[in-house]
């Protein structure tokens, strides 16, 4: 049988060869970057990691791309402007070896492999391992987490040492925290692994009244804090998701089809469904988001990316970790009359509808006082939180300005477990108050991180007011 002359054969490491190029000093700059474009242009149409050599056969340089040909051909444009760097690598770039993966993130992890143990003269390395992510899992825990840390020794600056990290099992180093964070979180909805700081012991009487956070409720976890998984069944996931990230997705996938077959023979049918949902997620990763998903996707069209508006925000308000959920808080009433309370819940920077709630306010009886309604809604709504049985959102919004912001934080007082970030965002100069700074932050009115608020703000202030229009008209009929 003859060859297929579309499939071009692989060396030892899984690499595509490369045509010999001429020999160095034989081409004009002009000419060697043509060649270099022409080759680019013929790479297949698929996500896949590329490795700049010179004349003689060293790596430059290694990156990754969503699509070969299109981020390949653009370091050889005519037109291409790559900075003072990169610019100096075309001076010796001679020649270029690629390798094709599945998906983007699955070349984000190899192009960090390779960086690790290559060390190309043009990626930006540092001999600091701290400058630099890696993606942990943890032992020695009945349910393993899975963290991110710029410091993969665990020792800490005063000496101390973080076990986690130590006896953990690393990952890395990747050369961007928010890529990773990214493959992270696509892996997280397929996986289902936990991500919080909870230390969970298996069999405390504890965990069965403990509230699951919203992770659980939009499938990303399967809850081991109220113990809705048993230690093995967790303890199976994480290996899968060890293997995933250790080795290409299509023996992974072989793997798991063999694992869910026996399960099946074995009549272990939960352990098969569970395995085949794994496999079919895995299978999705890829999709993008549809109306199908339960994301409101009818909000992606309106103000931001919600990506881009998380990071933002974490950035303005000083948080370190990234956000992943928000709540915003909101009062409506007319004249004192009817007054009630509205908690609205985003998630990856997009509307959960199943976590919205209303409150009527009981403990302000005809009256005007935003404080003391505030005040009811936060106690009510954050009383498990506040005692240690229930995680907080990363950032509590409430509607208002200085003094509505106080009112919260009055109200947080009185619990015994403090939420990480409160602030309140004030409207006209849509000033952000934060807790314990004296002095409100001001941002660009473009600025993804504020449009975010002001959606999370007027999406509290819709509902709260439509529950206050509901009241109204119950209680004119009635009379």
């Amino acid at each position: 049988m003859p060859d297929d002359p579309d499939a071009p054969f692989l060396d030892d490491e899984g690499f595509a060869p490369s045509d010999a190029p001429p020999p160095w000093g034989s081409e004009t700059r002009q000419e060697r970057l043509g060649r270099l474009l022409r080759a680019a242009k013929e790479l297949p149409p698929a996500a896949g990691v590329y490795l700049m050599k010179d004349s003689k056969g060293v790596v430059l340089y290694v990156g990754k791309a969503s699509r070969l040909p299109d981020r390949v051909s653009s370091y050889f444009l005519p037109s291409a402007d790559l900075g003072p760097r990169k610019g100096r690598m075309l001076d010796e770039v001679h020649s270029f070896d690629w390798l094709r993966f599945a998906s983007p993130w699955e070349a984000l992890l190899a192009e960090n492999r390779l960086i690790k143990d290559i060390g190309p003269k043009y990626n930006e390395l540092s001999t600091d391992d701290k400058s630099y992510p890696y993606l942990v899992v943890t032992r020695g825990e009945d349910y393993p987490r899975v963290i991110v840390t710029r410091n993969p020794s665990g020792v800490r600056d005063d000496g101390t040492v973080d076990l986690m990290v130590k006896n953990g099992r690393v990952f890395g180093p990747f050369v961007g925290a928010w890529a990773l964070k990214q493959a992270i979180h696509l892996l997280q909805g397929v996986f289902r692994f936990r991500t919080c700081s909870l230390d969970i012991e298996a069999g405390d009487p504890k965990n069965r009244r403990f509230r699951p956070c919203l992770l659980a409720s939009i499938g990303r976890c399967t809850a081991p804090c109220n113990e809705s998984i048993s230690p093995e069944a967790y303890r199976a996931d994480i290996d899968r998701f060890v293997r995933f990230v250790g080795s290409k997705r299509a023996p992974m996938l072989r793997e798991m089809r063999a694992e869910m077959e026996q399960a099946s023979k074995d009549l272990r049918f939960e352990l098969a469904a569970a395995i085949r949902d794994q496999i079919r997620a895995i299978e999705k990763l890829d999709e993008r988001a549809s109306t199908d998903d339960a994301w409101q996707p009818e909000t992606e069209i309106g103000y931001i990316d919600p990506e881009k508006g998380l990071r933002s925000l974490a950035r303005a308000i000083g948080m370190e970790s990234p956000i992943r959920c928000v709540e915003g808080i909101d009062i409506a009433h007319l004249q004192g009359g009817e007054t009630v309370g509205s908690k609205v819940c985003f998630v990856d920077g997009r509307p959960f509808k199943n976590e919205y709630r209303r409150y009527r306010i009981t403990s302000v009886q005809g009256g005007n006082d935003d404080y003391a309604s505030i005040r009811e809604v936060v106690s009510r709504r954050y009383r498990e939180a506040g005692a240690g049985c229930e995680l907080y959102p990363d950032v509590i919004l409430i509607d208002g300005g200085l003094g509505q912001l106080h009112a919260a934080l009055q109200a947080f007082e009185t619990l015994g477990v403090q939420p990480p970030m409160v602030i309140s965002l004030a409207k006209k100069q849509e000033l952000i108050y934060v807790q314990e700074r004296s002095e409100p932050i001001r941002l660009g009115r473009d600025n993804p991180g504020l449009r975010l608020c002001q959606q999370v703000r007027d999406e509290a202030h819709r509902f709260a007011q439509h529950y206050h229009h509901v009241l109204r008209r119950k209680k004119t009929i009635g009379e």
